[in-house]
């Protein structure tokens, strides 16, 4: 199972790659060299938000702030590899194009966040942006709230704030406004959540008890200053399997987000290998959430969810992207993770959590590479689904069908990229994505509906707004992608529409 401790762990394991690695690797090479060599990688995103260079993981504080979109992230500013957590800034008219700006947040010595700026929130305090984030020191193990075999950190949440429009100028609190709970069995306590009701600010952090479970604590403050502690929002359970990490046991959760939707709540969070969505009510005279559906935000490649809302209101969902390769191929490339695209929220009548790439995504839209209705006749869709070539692994593709059993792929040169394999048997339908396979009920006749979007080394699906797959694909390209399938498979398909994806920068630095 993956989480952000293994790559912590992996880096202690190894001694050679927790001096900066980045900047060792590449001694002797111009900044522009760097570039250029970065630019030209074939398994760069050219679509997705990543830094210029290094390491970057979990979305941080999303907000829309001034007529502008801000995204912060955990980045390492000296490495490909994780450490050092900073916080990067980036900022974007519409949640698609992007411009770096300089870090925002960095450990300040001596301080609780000498030992990094981890995970964290963006709220507008009447006209005052605030970031509620935590920091992490090294400190005796007694003291200790993180303890995965690899370190000895005391999380506790900080405060910094900012009156500047573009949100490039912050002041940090010199000490934390929130201290962990005094109780020898916290297995964590990190990334916080905010919400306002009227006058009261609630914030929920990450955290679980051994062998018990996960859980979201709960706080309630005035002025983000002086926080009280209420009880947990939420709670889960211990797989009963003994780990040293206790995120992978279940007995932590991380990045937990919490929000009304659609006239339910839902709250969202990371825990044993999976990223989950839950939905029900939120009883607002005790401050707990009741669960009453449950799912998987993605099944693939994605973690350490946060959500923010859109200029227009809506739930925008944002994903962290991990790597699938050793940091020694990290080092080498001198840059790991990106952001998946903005995904827009919705619950259905069954309250299930829908997930769809936000419309403005369809800014990426270039040339039409073939297009047909359920109307068009076999061999028009035949013609039109063989001139489907996508050049620079760099697009997307929409298919619905109704039939039983239907597959087709995209490959290149050395053979296929991507591919599906659908199959309904008995009122449930298999869905086979690059070899991972997605089950859910799928009554005889049901349309099928499904829209990957590829990009470099990432690929991300999703089917009927519900199952969501994101993939990472690493081998070397050899050529385009042509669209292959049973031409009978092709012929049954009720739409068919795929577009060339046009880069968000010329050179893949996402400046």
């Amino acid at each position: 199972m993956f989480t952000r401790r293994r790559f912590v762990q992996g880096l202690l394991a190894a001694p050679a790659i927790t001096q900066p690695p980045l900047l060792k690797h590449f001694a002797g090479i111009s900044a522009e060299a760097l570039s250029a060599r970065l630019a030209a990688d074939p398994l760069r995103p050219q679509c997705h938000l990543l830094p210029a260079r290094n390491w970057m993981n979990d979305p941080n504080g999303p907000i829309f702030w001034k007529g502008r979109y801000h995204m912060f992230f955990q980045y390492n500013p000296g490495a490909a590899v994780w450490g050092d957590m900073h916080w990067a800034h980036a900022t974007s008219p519409d949640m698609v194009h992007w411009e770096h700006l300089p870090v925002a947040l960095a450990p300040t010595p001596g301080w609780a966040d000498a030992d990094g700026c981890f995970t964290g929130s963006a709220v507008d305090d009447n006209g005052t942006a605030a970031i509620l984030y935590t920091g992490v020191q090294a400190v005796p193990a007694e003291r200790a709230t993180l303890r995965d075999g690899a370190h000895t950190f005391r999380e506790t949440q900080c405060l910094a704030t900012s009156r500047d429009a573009t949100l490039q100028k912050w002041t940090k609190w010199k000490e934390p406004v929130i201290q962990p709970p005094p109780d020898p069995l916290l297995t964590g306590f990190r990334d916080p959540f905010l919400w306002k009701d009227g006058a009261v600010w609630y914030l929920g952090v990450g955290s679980g008890v051994q062998k018990q479970g996960g859980r979201a604590l709960l706080y309630r403050s005035r002025d983000l200053r002086s926080w009280e502690y209420l009880h947990p929002l939420a709670s889960g359970q211990w797989n009963g399997k003994e780990n040293i990490n206790p995120v992978d046991s279940g007995e932590m959760w991380e990045c937990p987000d919490f929000f009304a939707l659609g006239g339910k709540h839902v709250l969202l969070y990371s825990t044993a290998g999976e990223v989950a969505w839950e939905t029900g009510e939120l009883d607002a005279k005790e401050m707990v959430f009741h669960s009453q559906r449950r799912g998987l935000l993605d099944h693939g490649a994605y973690y350490a969810q946060k959500t923010q809302l859109d200029a227009h209101g809506a739930r925008i969902l944002w994903g962290w992207i991990p790597e699938r390769r050793p940091d020694t191929e990290l080092i080498a490339a001198g840059w790991a993770g990106c952001m998946a695209l903005p995904r827009e929220l919705s619950l259905n009548a069954a309250g299930d959590l829908e997930m769809r790439v936000a419309r403005a995504a369809e800014k990426l839209r270039g040339r039409s590479l073939g297009k047909f209705e359920a109307s068009a006749g076999a061999e028009k869709k035949r013609s039109e689904a063989s001139g489907v070539v996508i050049e620079g692994i760099c697009g997307e593709l929409v298919c619905t069908s109704s039939a039983e059993k239907f597959g087709l792929e995209l490959a290149d040169g050395a053979g296929a990229w991507w591919s599906l394999a659908a199959k309904r048997d008995a009122g449930t339908m298999r869905l086979t994505v690059n070899g991972k396979n997605i089950e859910f009920p799928s009554p005889a006749g049901a349309e099928t509906r499904c829209r990957v979007i590829l990009d470099a080394s990432v690929a991300e699906f999703f089917c009927n707004d519900l199952h969501v797959l994101t993939t990472r694909i690493y081998r070397q390209p050899q050529g385009a992608l042509r669209l292959q399938g049973n031409p009978d498979d092709v012929a049954a398909m009720t739409r068919l529409e795929a577009w060339q994806l046009k880069p968000i920068s010329k050179d893949r630095l996402t400046a």
